[in-house]
């Protein structure tokens, strides 16, 4: 899955990339490309971050980083929608993908700080 979702961010920022080029370089549009570049490009390189981690601690930290790029991400494609800059029709399969992509980070970091909770109470109690 590692690969896989290492991919897939990465897939998702070339086509953000793909987006923000398409966009009209003026008023409205020139702002809200220049954020969603920056926060759509950002969830891949939180994860990469987040592979290297050196605790479980730190790879929840960089995992949320790309939590809440995406969650920014998705927020610009709504005002790009809402906006009529670009349809809905055409930001729609990418809506999705960042859907499906918090959905899969969040379920990561659940099951990270699961793992993690029962260690801790161990821990408390031993020391005690």
């Amino acid at each position: 899955m590692e690969k896989n979702l290492r991919e897939r961010t990465k897939q998702f920022a070339l086509r953000i990339i793909r987006l923000y080029s398409a966009l009209p370089q003026r008023g409205a549009s020139l702002v809200l490309g220049k954020q969603i570049l920056k926060s759509g490009t950002s969830v891949g390189a939180h994860y990469r971050e987040a592979q290297r981690a050196k605790s479980n601690a730190d790879f929840i930290s960089k995992v949320e980083g790309a939590l809440q790029e995406l969650d920014e991400t998705t927020y610009w494609l709504e005002l790009l929608g809402d906006s009529g800059i670009v349809t809905r029709a055409r930001l729609n399969s990418l809506h999705e993908e960042a859907n499906e992509l918090l959905s899969i980070l969040v379920t990561i970091v659940k099951r990270v700080k699961s793992k993690r909770t029962p260690n801790s109470l161990r821990l408390k109690t031993a020391r005690r």
